[in-house]
């Protein structure tokens, strides 16, 4: 999310905080966009259950609990950590010591939520690639009965 004009618009000396600040106001939308989603999709497959009587498959169910878990630690536990991280990195009433260490914790945080991100986008594309394709026999009738 780093570009030349960004980095113009902020200044030399801003840049540095306000560019991952920026990122972490992104990156927490994403997060809550991710949860909606995910409340969007079981409650799909609740649906399913209850007014079409089809029991989803437990991979199936699983897949997509995990996905909302890992949404939910993403919004609630990890953005918040690096929203706090990047704040100390940068603190001019912390030592010097502390901000490095800081960085550093940022760095690794960071490392994590981009493959805990990788791991997501796999799962979501897994179960996507799941609910496209053909669709699963009716409950009572076959569906070539329907067909004239």
């Amino acid at each position: 999310m780093v570009s030349a004009d960004m980095e113009r618009l902020l200044g030399p000396k801003n840049f540095p905080y306000f560019s991952d600040a920026i990122s972490q106001v992104l990156w927490a939308r994403y997060f809550h966009f991710q949860v909606g989603c995910a409340i969007v999709a079981l409650l799909h497959v609740l649906s399913e259950r209850l007014y079409l009587g089809k029991s989803p498959e437990k991979v199936w169910l699983g897949l997509l609990t995990a996905l909302f878990a890992i949404a939910l630690l993403g919004a609630a536990w990890v953005q918040p950590k690096l929203r706090e991280l990047n704040t100390a990195r940068y603190a001019a009433n912390i030592r010097l010591e502390d901000r490095r260490a800081a960085g550093e914790a940022f760095a690794a945080w960071r490392r994590a939520l981009q493959a805990i991100n990788v791991f997501a986008m796999s799962g979501l594309g897994i179960y996507l690639w799941h609910m496209a394709k053909r669709a699963a026999p009716t409950r009572f009738v076959s569906a070539n009965k329907f067909r004239s």
